[in-house]
């Protein structure tokens, strides 16, 4: 247990970045689930449009200490790929 002030502010302080980063970390979880289920049903418009905001919501946790740019960067780039794969499939 921590006996400083400053030791017992860390702790109050990562309690509460952790809830907020898991917050964070299930809204991005949920959002690809939705995403990746919109890809199966093969509807390029409403997958493009889960795509857009997926990339907002990876570009803001991004610009946050809970997920590093160049993971984001990865992720955008590997549901890009999906959704470029589904555009050229209905094409």
């Amino acid at each position: 247990m921590a006996h400083s002030l400053s030791a017992k502010k860390r702790v109050r302080q990562n309690l509460k970045h952790r809830t907020i980063n898991r917050a964070r970390k299930s809204q991005l979880k949920t959002q690809t689930k939705h995403f990746e289920e919109t890809l199966e049903k093969g509807d390029v418009t409403t997958a493009a449009e889960q795509f857009r905001l997926l990339t907002k919501k990876l570009d803001k946790t991004a610009s946050t200490s809970t997920m590093h740019k160049k993971t984001a960067a990865r992720k955008k780039s590997r549901l890009a790929k999906k959704l470029n794969a589904l555009k050229a499939k209905q094409a």
